[in-house]
């Protein structure tokens, strides 16, 4: 299956063909929808086929045995043919929302300087959990200045690929003290904002800061004597 939305994550067409329907939900030879995973849902579309008949596909996520991203339709559909020719169009505007406040979130990472230990996204708002330095004290409008500084600089975004063993030797670029990338594979996906971070990453991101758009720091909680947890949104 060819995961075209590592290739562009601004496609949002997509003709392609059914590989397999089954309990689980459909399975394409290729897709553009991203699966539930480093705390970003998996994309929502609808499928029409040849007749102009369409399915709604409400979630996308990888099976965890034969890693093949799944597609969640309703149960009582009928059950496509192997073959049966289909088009994709993706729900843009949720996955485009997505795409921003995630990039928005590598942005976070960058204004607080501290170990992220946990963090999560939906088309609403998204949010990282920080471990803070004795004394480090977070202040909302400073963030979201900050924040807002990094957007209107409309810097570029970049994906690069390095493998796992170069990824050992520069253990700076992971952020997320919870989760680690899996350092066995020889290719690891790198999102670069140009200048100013660098870190792995498996999720859609922007072209440019400056499609993030007006930042807003909603909330900022307190999860532990030293987490933190602080929550964006953006505008529309």
């Amino acid at each position: 299956m060819a995961e075209q939305f590592n290739l562009d994550a601004y496609q949002q067409l997509l003709h392609t063909r059914v590989q397999q329907h089954d309990e689980r939900g459909l399975i394409l030879d290729d897709t553009l929808c991203y699966p539930l995973g480093g705390g970003q849902p998996g994309d929502s579309a609808i499928l029409t086929l040849a007749d102009g008949s369409q399915l709604t596909i409400s979630d996308t996520r990888r099976d965890k045995e034969s890693r093949q991203i799944v597609h969640s339709v309703p149960a009582d559909a009928a059950r496509l043919a192997p073959g049966t020719a289909v088009t994709l169009a993706l729900d843009w505007p949720r996955r485009y929302r997505h795409m921003r406040i995630h990039t928005c979130l590598h942005l976070l990472s960058v204004v607080i300087k501290a170990g992220v230990t946990g963090g999560n996204l939906s088309a609403d708002s998204g949010r990282l959990d920080f471990d803070l330095p004795e004394g480090m004290e977070l202040q909302a409008a400073a963030i979201e200045q900050a924040l807002n500084a990094l957007v209107a600089r409309d810097l570029p975004v970049r994906v690069l690929m390095t493998s796992g063993d170069a990824l050992k030797a520069q253990p700076e670029l992971i952020k997320t003290m919870a989760v680690t990338p899996p350092l066995h594979l020889p290719e690891i996906r790198l999102i670069e904002i140009d200048g100013v971070d660098l870190q792995p990453c498996g999720g859609t991101h922007v072209g440019r800061t400056g499609e993030i758009g007006r930042v807003q720091v909603k909330k900022i909680e307190s999860k532990g004597a030293r987490n933190k947890r602080v929550i964006i949104t953006v505008a529309d």
